[in-house]
């Protein structure tokens, strides 16, 4: 998989890049990630990517220029185009896991008051992680950059995403690991027990359970 992230401050991601499984999807050549800082491409003598709205209002907005130059630099006809931005469709796993299987993704951060209305013409999917607002798309591009790549073919083992919260739109099973007693809180018996037909029993019950009590929404769905 190949992506490519459109940035005002592509510095922003040099940590994350380069740690945890994000570190090592490239080092593997499973997962090619690139940052491209959009003042790059800005026709402007001084680098200007944003202006104030016409009609008046607080806040410096993106002008389409930049966005629409930055993004073609790089669109291939395998690219999907993903902007970040509160208005977008909330993102799920569902969505992680579609994404995983496109061959190149691009991603768009806003910043600043917003985006020229017209950048929503160059892209194919808008997306949000949450209802509130940040200072940019950076950090949910992260978030997002993220739960695709670990579900990339190779990246880890099927088994540890498979069983991950929001699979099966219920929350993870509880798992506990040494001591087996801890300032009294004792680890199931049942875990303990060797019996692997009574732990997966055990680990579907606490699901249902789980889901049931912190996130009963998620069962409505199903």
């Amino acid at each position: 998989m190949k992506i490519d992230i459109l940035t005002l401050f592509p510095d922003m991601f040099e940590g994350i890049l380069k740690e945890s499984i994000l570190a090592r999807a490239q080092s593997s050549g499973k997962v090619s990630i690139a940052l491209h800082n959009i003042r790059d491409f800005s026709q402007d003598p001084h680098k200007k990517v944003d202006d104030y709205g016409f009609g008046g209002g607080a806040g410096m907005v993106l002008m389409p220029q930049p966005i629409y130059d930055a993004i073609e630099s790089v669109r291939t006809p395998q690219s999907k185009v993903i902007l970040l931005t509160p208005q977008g469709v909330p993102y799920k796993q569902q969505h992680a896991y579609e994404l995983s299987q496109e061959e190149h993704l691009i991603f768009v951060c806003g910043h600043y008051e917003g985006f020229d209305e017209r950048i929503r013409s160059f892209v194919d999917e808008e997306l949000s992680i949450g209802d509130y607002v940040l200072t940019g798309g950076e950090i949910p591009c992260m978030a997002v950059v993220d739960s695709v790549v670990r579900l990339v073919s190779g990246v880890i083992e099927e088994e540890s995403h498979i069983q991950d919260s929001f699979h099966n739109q219920l929350l993870d099973y509880p798992v506990y690991t040494k001591p087996v007693d801890f300032r009294g809180m004792k680890v199931p018996d049942v875990l303990l027990s060797g019996h692997h037909e009574n732990i997966k029993k055990w680990r579907e019950e606490e699901q249902l359970r789980k889901t049931k009590e912190r996130r009963p929404d998620l069962l409505e769905s199903r």
